[in-house]
């Protein structure tokens, strides 16, 4: 197979995403990087599951015909780990937006915290969050949300196989989960300060497996490209 050929073919990369960059700009990096190495006009790359920007993580890439392979990859279960911040709420359920109201937490004990997750374990109802990439009328809702438009998002079954706390030291709760497609972690956040009768909002998020895949054996960026210049078409696994 001529040097990059199999980027055509079809290869699964893994990709340790860096706080702040979207899913989109590690796809078109990564797709520029692969078209000036081997001189190749085009070259279909796409992710298999979005990660917000502030975000880390496991990113799966596919190239080429491997790209039929994304909805499956999509499907599978996922594991976070994370850092969920009590007694503060935000529009976004995250640190993108500011803090809009603030809880009590005087009452909440390590007690409360452990018996608290047994209610999200399981088949849970759950409402994505307003700033997320959901579409309405063929908008994307954080799009509707940026612009100060309000809009119902509807509940939906998601399933939440494990949710563990790891560490507590109030008011940040550190956490693992894993999870079915279509869960997000913001939206657990937020549950979670409410179920709590306090506040609520993720403050640290990492996307640490993908079914058998790991994020231990996932390049960054720069390893990727620099792996790409030194060893042409060895240049993943």
């Amino acid at each position: 197979m001529k040097n990059g050929e199999k980027y055509k073919e079809g290869q699964v990369l893994l990709i340790d995403k860096p706080l702040t960059w979207t899913s989109f700009q590690v796809v078109n990096k990564i797709r520029w990087e692969i078209r000036q190495r081997f001189g190749f006009k085009k070259i279909k790359v796409g992710h298999a599951g979005t990660l917000d920007p502030l975000a880390t993580g496991l990113l799966i890439l596919c190239t080429g015909k491997f790209t039929k392979k994304i909805e499956s990859f999509q499907a599978q279960t996922k594991e976070y780990t994370g850092v969920i911040t009590v007694g503060a709420t935000t529009p976004s359920y995250d640190l993108e937006s500011e803090i809009d109201a603030t809880f009590p937490m005087d009452h909440i004990t390590n007690e409360l915290i452990y018996n608290t997750t047994a209610r999200f374990i399981g088949d849970v109802l759950q409402k994505p969050p307003i700033f997320s990439a959901l579409k309405k009328d063929g908008k994307r809702l954080y799009e509707l949300a940026r612009s100060g438009e309000t809009t119902e998002i509807p509940e939906r079954k998601i399933h939440i196989e494990a949710f563990e706390i790891t560490r507590i030291s109030l008011p940040e709760i550190e956490f693992r989960v894993v999870c079915s497609k279509g869960t997000y972690i913001r939206s657990l956040a937020y549950d979670f300060g409410k179920a709590l009768n306090s506040g609520a909002h993720l403050s640290e998020l990492r996307r640490t497996k993908i079914g058998d895949f790991e994020v231990e054996k996932a390049l960054s960026i720069e390893a990727f490209i620099e792996k790409l210049k030194r060893t042409g078409n060895e240049a993943s696994e």
